[in-house]
């Protein structure tokens, strides 16, 4: 009991208010030095101070510096899925789609710095990824509203003391991955960065898609906590209906990363269709609970524990 207070109280310190804002603070600072920083290597390789065949591909649209910005904000996203991890399994699994709708989003800004605004229809005819995203980026905002709509009318379920471990060992997950995702990051960054240095034109192997770097390992990692967290719940939780909310959630999960794995529209495919899934599982959770909660199944007779 002591051990588990004690992780409750480290959590409440790495995971406090105060902490949460000043990491936010330093996401936009960075945010902010990444953007002026592409913007300055994009004027480097405009004026020709800068040739490398790695740049064969660069766009030289400033627009294109949006991109880096993104990907430090949504470091944070992540972060902070991490504090909403030991709170709710729903809540973390929304924070999930709107991680991966920022990332459709972030892409969006890189497809249009690749248009030539004086063959924009042809541009548009020729090149239907931005199409694609814009479309996923709508799906995405709709679907994830009403998953939070969804959310808020879940009914109240009654809560048991023991429920307070589950909690803290959903805390100590948390802790866990912080260190865990500082190296992940480092490592994965740092090798793609290690990548782009060594690139030369002769080179038999593309780079790695800078889209995928940190969040295909993360969600993968992602997949085994979720699966962890869906086994222990069942000592606390004795509901048919959450149950299968929360293992439907888990392969929403793993849907999420299939996304990384695919062709771009398939990508897509498999992000909307996750949140299909959770969205339509939690609308019929919210009539079955309910009937279960009313005794109108056989698992009426257990007492639920918590509102997981």
């Amino acid at each position: 009991m002591e051990i588990s207070n004690q992780v409750s109280l480290f959590y409440a310190r790495i995971f406090s208010d105060k902490s949460v804002k000043s990491i936010e603070k330093y996401a936009v600072y960075f945010a902010l030095s990444g953007f002026f920083m592409h913007l300055f290597i994009i004027f480097l390789w405009n004026v020709g101070i800068i040739n490398h065949a790695v740049f064969d591909k660069f766009s030289g649209n400033y627009i294109t510096a949006i991109y880096t910005p993104f990907s430090f904000l949504l470091i944070f996203e992540v972060f902070l899925l991490l504090v909403y991890l030991p709170k709710s399994f729903t809540k973390s699994i929304a924070k999930q789609f709107e991680i991966m709708l920022l990332i459709v989003l972030r892409n969006i800004f890189k497809d249009i710095s690749y248009f030539d605004m004086k063959h924009l229809t042809d541009n548009l005819t020729s090149n239907h990824d931005l199409l694609y995203d814009m479309l996923c980026v709508l799906l995405l905002f709709f679907l994830i509203g009403i998953f939070y709509r969804l959310k808020k009318k879940q009914p109240k379920i009654e809560s048991h003391g023991e429920i307070q471990n589950f909690i803290n060992i959903k805390k100590a997950i948390s802790l866990f991955m912080v260190p865990v995702m500082i190296l992940m990051i480092l490592l994965t960054f740092g090798n793609w960065f290690w990548e782009v240095l060594s690139y030369h034109e002769l080179q038999a192997f593309p780079l790695s898609n800078v889209n995928n770097v940190f969040y295909e390992i993360f969600f993968t990692i992602l997949i085994f906590i979720d699966v962890f967290i869906l086994i222990i719940s069942f000592l606390y939780t004795h509901y048919y209906s959450q149950l299968v909310r929360n293992s439907v959630f888990v392969i929403s999960t793993i849907l999420i990363r299939f996304s990384f794995s695919g062709p771009h529209l398939t990508s897509l495919i498999f992000i909307v269709s996750s949140v299909i899934f959770s969205v339509v599982t939690l609308l019929i959770y919210n009539f079955f609970i309910r009937e279960e909660l009313m005794g109108g199944t056989d698992e009426s007779s257990f007492i639920i524990q918590t509102k997981l």
